[in-house]
Protein backbone atom coordinates (compact mmCIF):
# COMPACT_ATOMS: atom_id res chain seq x y z
CA UNK A 1 0.00 0.00 0.00
CA UNK A 2 1.56 3.63 -0.93
CA UNK A 3 2.77 5.47 2.45
CA UNK A 4 2.76 9.19 2.34
CA UNK A 5 5.58 11.47 3.98
CA UNK A 6 6.30 14.12 5.36
CA UNK A 7 8.74 16.74 5.92
CA UNK A 8 11.19 16.53 8.70
CA UNK A 9 10.28 17.76 12.01
CA UNK A 10 13.35 19.73 11.64
CA UNK A 11 12.78 21.73 8.75
CA UNK A 12 12.91 25.47 9.00
CA UNK A 13 10.07 27.35 7.97
CA UNK A 14 9.99 29.88 5.74
CA UNK A 15 9.15 33.09 8.11
CA UNK A 16 5.90 34.26 5.66
CA UNK A 17 4.77 30.27 6.22
CA UNK A 18 4.44 31.32 10.51
CA UNK A 19 3.19 34.76 9.40
CA UNK A 20 0.44 32.66 7.90
CA UNK A 21 -0.31 30.45 10.42
CA UNK A 22 -0.07 32.88 13.20
CA UNK A 23 -3.00 35.01 11.11
CA UNK A 24 -4.70 31.54 10.72
CA UNK A 25 -4.79 30.92 14.38
CA UNK A 26 -5.98 35.06 14.92
CA UNK A 27 -9.14 33.91 12.54
CA UNK A 28 -9.83 30.98 13.96
CA UNK A 29 -10.15 32.50 17.44
CA UNK A 30 -12.38 35.07 15.86
CA UNK A 31 -14.44 32.97 14.46
CA UNK A 32 -15.14 30.56 17.34
CA UNK A 33 -15.98 33.25 19.38
CA UNK A 34 -18.70 33.85 17.15
CA UNK A 35 -20.01 30.47 17.81
CA UNK A 36 -18.56 29.09 14.74
CA UNK A 37 -17.80 25.27 14.40
CA UNK A 38 -15.51 23.52 12.13
CA UNK A 39 -16.15 21.49 9.55
CA UNK A 40 -14.62 19.12 7.30
CA UNK A 41 -14.87 19.82 3.14
CA UNK A 42 -14.01 16.07 2.07
CA UNK A 43 -12.56 16.22 -1.96
CA UNK A 44 -12.96 13.28 -4.70
CA UNK A 45 -10.44 10.67 -3.94
CA UNK A 46 -9.21 7.81 -5.87
CA UNK A 47 -7.73 4.02 -4.47
CA UNK A 48 -7.51 0.22 -4.67
CA UNK A 49 -10.20 -2.21 -3.22
CA UNK A 50 -7.40 -2.64 -0.50
CA UNK A 51 -6.35 1.50 0.31
CA UNK A 52 -8.32 5.21 -0.14
CA UNK A 53 -6.45 8.12 -0.79
CA UNK A 54 -8.47 10.18 1.73
CA UNK A 55 -8.58 14.04 0.23
CA UNK A 56 -10.30 16.86 2.56
CA UNK A 57 -9.79 20.18 4.21
CA UNK A 58 -10.82 21.61 7.65
CA UNK A 59 -12.34 24.49 8.08
CA UNK A 60 -14.92 27.17 9.67
CA UNK A 61 -17.14 28.10 6.18
CA UNK A 62 -19.19 31.33 6.71
CA UNK A 63 -22.62 30.51 6.08
CA UNK A 64 -24.07 30.94 2.47
CA UNK A 65 -27.63 31.37 1.97
CA UNK A 66 -28.36 28.37 -1.17
CA UNK A 67 -31.42 30.27 -3.46
CA UNK A 68 -34.68 28.70 -4.10
CA UNK A 69 -32.88 26.10 -6.72
CA UNK A 70 -31.53 24.41 -3.72
CA UNK A 71 -27.76 25.29 -5.66
CA UNK A 72 -25.53 28.21 -4.97
CA UNK A 73 -26.39 30.40 -7.86
CA UNK A 74 -24.38 33.82 -8.01
CA UNK A 75 -21.65 32.72 -5.53
CA UNK A 76 -18.87 34.90 -6.09
CA UNK A 77 -15.02 33.31 -6.13
CA UNK A 78 -14.21 35.29 -2.95
CA UNK A 79 -16.38 33.55 -0.67
CA UNK A 80 -14.56 30.30 -1.24
CA UNK A 81 -11.47 31.79 -0.30
CA UNK A 82 -13.06 33.30 3.22
CA UNK A 83 -13.52 30.32 5.42
CA UNK A 84 -11.20 29.80 8.03
CA UNK A 85 -8.66 26.64 7.70
CA UNK A 86 -8.04 24.56 10.83
CA UNK A 87 -4.24 23.76 11.04
CA UNK A 88 -4.00 20.23 12.70
CA UNK A 89 -7.14 19.22 13.09
CA UNK A 90 -8.16 15.86 14.21
CA UNK A 91 -10.26 14.12 11.86
CA UNK A 92 -11.92 10.31 12.49
CA UNK A 93 -12.55 8.70 9.08
CA UNK A 94 -14.44 5.58 8.64
CA UNK A 95 -13.60 3.18 6.20
CA UNK A 96 -15.56 -0.37 5.58
CA UNK A 97 -16.00 -0.22 8.99
CA UNK A 98 -13.40 0.82 10.57
CA UNK A 99 -12.39 4.44 12.01
CA UNK A 100 -8.96 5.90 11.78
CA UNK A 101 -7.90 9.30 13.78
CA UNK A 102 -5.66 11.40 10.78
CA UNK A 103 -4.29 15.00 11.25
CA UNK A 104 -4.60 17.61 8.83
CA UNK A 105 -1.71 19.75 8.17
CA UNK A 106 -0.69 23.58 8.85
CA UNK A 107 -3.75 24.36 6.56
CA UNK A 108 -6.39 22.36 7.90
CA UNK A 109 -5.53 19.71 4.14
CA UNK A 110 -5.99 16.54 4.72
CA UNK A 111 -4.08 13.74 2.03
CA UNK A 112 -3.32 10.41 3.77
CA UNK A 113 -3.79 6.56 2.92
CA UNK A 114 -5.24 4.49 4.75
CA UNK A 115 -6.93 0.59 4.53
CA UNK A 116 -9.78 -0.62 2.81
CA UNK A 117 -12.20 -2.89 1.38
CA UNK A 118 -14.03 -2.16 -0.62
CA UNK A 119 -15.56 -2.84 -4.42
CA UNK A 120 -14.29 -1.18 -7.41
CA UNK A 121 -15.93 2.16 -8.99
CA UNK A 122 -17.13 5.00 -6.32
CA UNK A 123 -17.55 3.91 -3.05
CA UNK A 124 -18.66 6.26 0.10
CA UNK A 125 -16.89 6.77 3.82
CA UNK A 126 -17.98 9.11 6.44
CA UNK A 127 -15.48 11.94 8.07
CA UNK A 128 -15.83 14.04 11.10
CA UNK A 129 -14.12 16.71 13.51
CA UNK A 130 -14.78 17.22 16.79
CA UNK A 131 -17.76 15.21 17.23
CA UNK A 132 -19.53 16.74 14.73
CA UNK A 133 -21.69 14.82 12.23
CA UNK A 134 -20.32 12.59 9.72
CA UNK A 135 -20.00 13.94 6.58
CA UNK A 136 -19.95 11.76 2.72
CA UNK A 137 -16.84 11.60 1.10
CA UNK A 138 -16.77 9.74 -2.65
CA UNK A 139 -13.70 7.56 -3.64
CA UNK A 140 -13.18 5.85 -7.07
CA UNK A 141 -11.91 2.28 -6.40
CA UNK A 142 -9.41 1.24 -9.75
CA UNK A 143 -9.97 -2.75 -10.01
CA UNK A 144 -6.78 -4.42 -10.48
CA UNK A 145 -7.64 -5.54 -13.71
CA UNK A 146 -7.96 -1.42 -15.17
CA UNK A 147 -5.22 -0.79 -17.63
CA UNK A 148 -5.93 2.89 -18.95
CA UNK A 149 -7.14 6.71 -17.14
CA UNK A 150 -7.53 10.05 -17.78
CA UNK A 151 -5.45 12.74 -15.81
CA UNK A 152 -6.88 16.49 -16.64
CA UNK A 153 -5.85 19.72 -16.13
CA UNK A 154 -8.17 22.25 -15.57
CA UNK A 155 -7.53 25.91 -16.07
CA UNK A 156 -7.59 26.37 -20.02
CA UNK A 157 -8.47 22.66 -20.62
CA UNK A 158 -11.86 21.93 -19.43
CA UNK A 159 -12.49 25.86 -17.59
CA UNK A 160 -11.89 29.01 -19.38
CA UNK A 161 -9.60 30.98 -16.97
CA UNK A 162 -6.62 32.86 -18.43
CA UNK A 163 -4.97 31.11 -15.43
CA UNK A 164 -1.06 32.44 -15.51
CA UNK A 165 -1.68 36.15 -15.51
CA UNK A 166 -1.98 37.49 -11.89
CA UNK A 167 -4.48 40.25 -12.34
CA UNK A 168 -6.78 37.70 -14.72
CA UNK A 169 -6.38 35.10 -12.33
CA UNK A 170 -7.11 37.17 -9.35
CA UNK A 171 -10.41 38.60 -11.36
CA UNK A 172 -11.31 34.56 -12.40
CA UNK A 173 -10.81 33.44 -8.43
CA UNK A 174 -12.15 35.77 -6.58
CA UNK A 175 -14.73 38.11 -8.43
CA UNK A 176 -16.26 36.58 -11.16
CA UNK A 177 -19.78 34.51 -10.61
CA UNK A 178 -19.38 30.52 -10.80
CA UNK A 179 -21.90 30.79 -13.16
CA UNK A 180 -20.44 33.09 -15.54
CA UNK A 181 -17.76 30.66 -16.01
CA UNK A 182 -17.24 28.96 -19.37
CA UNK A 183 -16.20 25.41 -20.23
CA UNK A 184 -13.81 24.67 -22.97
CA UNK A 185 -15.84 23.64 -25.96
CA UNK A 186 -16.23 19.84 -26.30
CA UNK A 187 -14.24 19.07 -23.40
CA UNK A 188 -16.78 17.51 -21.98
CA UNK A 189 -17.92 15.28 -24.69
CA UNK A 190 -14.46 14.02 -24.61
CA UNK A 191 -13.83 13.34 -21.51
CA UNK A 192 -17.48 11.44 -21.11
CA UNK A 193 -16.56 9.54 -24.30
CA UNK A 194 -13.52 8.47 -22.94
CA UNK A 195 -14.19 6.88 -20.00
CA UNK A 196 -16.97 5.29 -21.67
CA UNK A 197 -15.22 3.84 -23.66
CA UNK A 198 -12.67 2.41 -21.28
CA UNK A 199 -15.57 0.95 -18.26
CA UNK A 200 -13.73 0.98 -14.74
CA UNK A 201 -10.99 3.96 -15.87
CA UNK A 202 -9.91 6.63 -13.45
CA UNK A 203 -10.50 9.86 -14.32
CA UNK A 204 -8.47 12.76 -12.06
CA UNK A 205 -8.78 16.59 -12.51
CA UNK A 206 -4.97 17.71 -11.88
CA UNK A 207 -4.50 21.36 -11.18
CA UNK A 208 -2.37 24.21 -9.77
CA UNK A 209 -5.70 25.54 -8.18
CA UNK A 210 -6.65 26.45 -4.74
CA UNK A 211 -8.07 23.40 -2.61
CA UNK A 212 -10.72 26.38 -1.70
CA UNK A 213 -12.26 26.13 -5.62
CA UNK A 214 -12.58 22.35 -5.31
CA UNK A 215 -16.65 22.63 -3.94
CA UNK A 216 -17.03 25.55 -7.03
CA UNK A 217 -15.18 23.60 -8.97
CA UNK A 218 -17.51 19.91 -8.48
CA UNK A 219 -20.35 22.53 -8.96
CA UNK A 220 -18.97 23.30 -12.37
CA UNK A 221 -18.12 20.21 -13.56
CA UNK A 222 -21.64 18.84 -12.74
CA UNK A 223 -23.17 21.73 -14.23
CA UNK A 224 -21.71 21.76 -17.77
CA UNK A 225 -22.27 17.36 -17.70
CA UNK A 226 -18.06 16.07 -17.24
CA UNK A 227 -17.90 12.87 -15.85
CA UNK A 228 -16.77 12.82 -12.15
CA UNK A 229 -13.29 12.44 -10.96
CA UNK A 230 -10.46 12.68 -8.33
CA UNK A 231 -9.48 16.09 -7.77
CA UNK A 232 -6.13 17.07 -6.78
CA UNK A 233 -5.39 20.28 -6.16
CA UNK A 234 -3.10 22.38 -4.09
CA UNK A 235 -2.57 24.56 -0.91
CA UNK A 236 -2.01 28.20 -1.84
CA UNK A 237 0.77 29.98 -0.23
CA UNK A 238 3.92 29.34 1.36
CA UNK A 239 5.54 26.16 1.67
CA UNK A 240 8.53 25.39 4.70
CA UNK A 241 11.01 26.66 2.30
CA UNK A 242 9.43 29.54 -0.27
CA UNK A 243 6.67 31.99 -0.83
CA UNK A 244 4.18 30.10 -2.88
CA UNK A 245 3.91 26.72 -3.55
CA UNK A 246 5.19 25.46 -7.20
CA UNK A 247 2.53 24.40 -9.65
CA UNK A 248 5.16 22.73 -11.81
CA UNK A 249 6.55 20.64 -8.70
CA UNK A 250 2.82 19.64 -7.62
CA UNK A 251 1.57 18.48 -10.92
CA UNK A 252 5.12 16.35 -11.52
CA UNK A 253 5.17 14.68 -8.19
CA UNK A 254 1.25 14.06 -8.81
CA UNK A 255 2.13 12.58 -11.99
CA UNK A 256 4.94 10.41 -10.43
CA UNK A 257 2.92 9.26 -7.68
CA UNK A 258 0.50 7.91 -9.53
CA UNK A 259 2.73 6.10 -11.91
CA UNK A 260 4.06 4.03 -8.32
CA UNK A 261 0.24 3.74 -7.40
CA UNK A 262 -1.28 2.23 -10.42
CA UNK A 263 2.20 1.13 -12.54
CA UNK A 264 -0.03 -1.06 -14.93
CA UNK A 265 -2.38 1.97 -15.93
CA UNK A 266 -1.57 3.57 -19.34
CA UNK A 267 -2.80 7.40 -19.12
CA UNK A 268 -3.81 9.81 -21.70
CA UNK A 269 -2.97 13.05 -20.54
CA UNK A 270 -4.46 16.32 -21.18
CA UNK A 271 -3.75 20.01 -20.98
CA UNK A 272 -3.38 23.01 -22.90
CA UNK A 273 -0.47 24.92 -24.33
CA UNK A 274 -1.11 28.25 -22.20
CA UNK A 275 1.02 26.90 -19.10
CA UNK A 276 3.74 24.08 -18.62
CA UNK A 277 1.53 21.37 -19.38
CA UNK A 278 3.85 20.22 -22.63
CA UNK A 279 7.25 20.09 -20.62
CA UNK A 280 5.43 18.79 -17.48
CA UNK A 281 3.88 15.61 -19.66
CA UNK A 282 7.04 15.57 -22.00
CA UNK A 283 9.23 14.88 -18.92
CA UNK A 284 6.75 12.51 -17.39
CA UNK A 285 6.56 10.46 -20.83
CA UNK A 286 10.56 10.04 -21.12
CA UNK A 287 10.68 8.65 -17.44
CA UNK A 288 7.52 6.58 -17.23
CA UNK A 289 6.85 5.94 -20.87
CA UNK A 290 5.08 2.49 -20.33
CA UNK A 291 2.66 4.87 -18.02
CA UNK A 292 1.54 7.07 -21.09
CA UNK A 293 -1.38 5.84 -23.68
CA UNK A 294 -0.82 9.39 -25.64
CA UNK A 295 -1.35 12.94 -24.92
CA UNK A 296 -3.73 15.51 -26.05
CA UNK A 297 -2.70 19.54 -26.44
CA UNK A 298 -5.11 22.56 -26.47
CA UNK A 299 -3.96 24.99 -28.18
CA UNK A 300 -5.34 28.80 -26.71
CA UNK A 301 -7.26 30.76 -29.23
CA UNK A 302 -5.26 34.43 -30.14
CA UNK A 303 -7.08 36.10 -27.47
CA UNK A 304 -7.19 33.52 -24.86
CA UNK A 305 -3.24 33.44 -25.17
CA UNK A 306 -2.79 37.30 -25.10
CA UNK A 307 -4.81 36.94 -21.52
CA UNK A 308 -2.56 34.04 -20.78
CA UNK A 309 0.74 35.98 -20.55
CA UNK A 310 1.46 34.00 -24.52
CA UNK A 311 1.28 30.33 -25.40
CA UNK A 312 4.30 28.31 -24.01
CA UNK A 313 6.59 26.38 -26.85
CA UNK A 314 5.48 23.03 -27.80
CA UNK A 315 8.40 20.65 -28.88
CA UNK A 316 8.40 18.36 -31.74
CA UNK A 317 6.76 15.03 -30.45
CA UNK A 318 6.65 13.12 -34.06
CA UNK A 319 8.94 10.55 -33.16
CA UNK A 320 7.81 10.71 -29.74
CA UNK A 321 6.94 6.87 -28.33
CA UNK A 322 3.31 7.55 -27.80
CA UNK A 323 0.77 9.39 -29.98
CA UNK A 324 0.88 13.18 -29.43
CA UNK A 325 -2.21 15.41 -30.56
CA UNK A 326 -3.54 19.24 -30.58
CA UNK A 327 -6.68 20.58 -31.20
CA UNK A 328 -8.09 23.50 -30.57
CA UNK A 329 -11.29 22.41 -28.88
CA UNK A 330 -12.47 19.27 -27.31
CA UNK A 331 -14.23 18.19 -30.85
CA UNK A 332 -10.65 18.41 -32.48
CA UNK A 333 -8.80 16.70 -29.87
CA UNK A 334 -11.51 13.95 -29.91
CA UNK A 335 -10.97 13.52 -34.01
CA UNK A 336 -7.29 13.32 -33.33
CA UNK A 337 -7.56 10.49 -30.79
CA UNK A 338 -9.86 8.64 -32.90
CA UNK A 339 -7.49 8.89 -35.96
CA UNK A 340 -4.15 7.62 -33.62
CA UNK A 341 -6.29 4.83 -32.28
CA UNK A 342 -7.09 5.95 -28.45
CA UNK A 343 -10.75 6.30 -28.81
CA UNK A 344 -12.57 3.87 -31.41
CA UNK A 345 -13.98 5.81 -34.35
Amino acid sequence: MPETTHAPASTKVHWFARLERRLHAWRERRARGRGQTPTVTPFPGYGRPDWVRVLGRVMIVPPIRPRGSGDYAGVRGWRSFAAVPIGYAQVSVTISGKTYEVVADRGGVIDTVLPADLEAGWQTFEMSVEGGAPIEARTFIVHPDVRFGVVSDVDDTVMVTALPRPLIAAWNSFVVDEHARQPVPGMAVLTERVVREHPGAPLVYLSTGAWNIAPTLARFLRRHLFPPGAMLLTDWGPTHDRWFRSGKAHKTANLTRLAEEFPEVRWLLIGDDGQHDDEIYTRFTDEHPANVAAVAIRRLSPTEAVLAGGRTAVSDHAGAAVPWVAGNDGAALLERLESVGVIQD
